[in-house]
């Protein structure tokens, strides 16, 4: 039996302080109205996957171990002649984190792969207008379990979290709380 106290450190942080400092700050009656993580999606485009067949399967491999869990190809929808795209041919990688693993890879991605980033300043304050929140990342060898050195062609990904928010200031305010390190205005 798995206690209590075997949960990632960044989701005893929420439900140990942060939900409860969240409900003051955003003035909610309910304990239920507090937002809450909800899950967390990467998304890699393999443009090179149009000439490489190899390259979508070297991408497939790196987001398995930064993501912890196996991800899946996405394909195209259409044929396009001009990037010699057919229908249904992989041109990226997609993998949804819940629960668990969504916890570890948020703690893993403000604690150890930002403050790797080169001039760090800080990730934009830019939310979707729903208090989901986007953030791009343009080289993959900022995580720790990226061994930068095997891979040819370090890959951009698209980070998005997703939130209960039903605002930007309340899905700011989620983030925030959980140390998500934002640029200074």
């Amino acid at each position: 039996m798995i206690s209590k106290n075997n949960s990632p450190r960044l989701q005893k942080l929420y439900t140990e302080k942060a939900s409860a400092n969240l409900q003051k700050d955003l003035e909610l009656n309910n304990p239920m109205e507090v937002p809450r993580l909800a899950k967390i999606v990467i998304n890699i485009g393999v443009g090179s996957a149009v000439t490489d067949s190899r390259a979508i399967q070297r991408v497939l491999d790196v987001v398995e171990k930064i993501a912890g869990q196996k991800p899946v190809k996405t394909v195209a929808k259409k044929s396009i002649a001009g990037f010699k795209l057919r229908e249904d041919m992989p041109i990226g990688v997609r993998v949804t984190l819940r629960k668990r693993a969504m916890w570890e890879f948020l703690d893993r991605l403000i604690t150890l792969a930002l403050p790797q980033v080169r001039d760090f300043q800080g990730v934009p304050t830019k939310f979707d207008g729903r208090g989901n929140y986007n953030l791009g990342i343009k080289e993959w060898i900022i995580f720790p379990e990226v061994d930068y050195e095997s891979y040819d062609k370090a890959q951009g990904m698209n980070i998005t979290v997703h939130t209960t928010a039903k605002n930007d200031q309340q899905g700011f305010a989620l983030l925030k709380e959980l140390g998500m390190p934002f640029k200074r205005k």
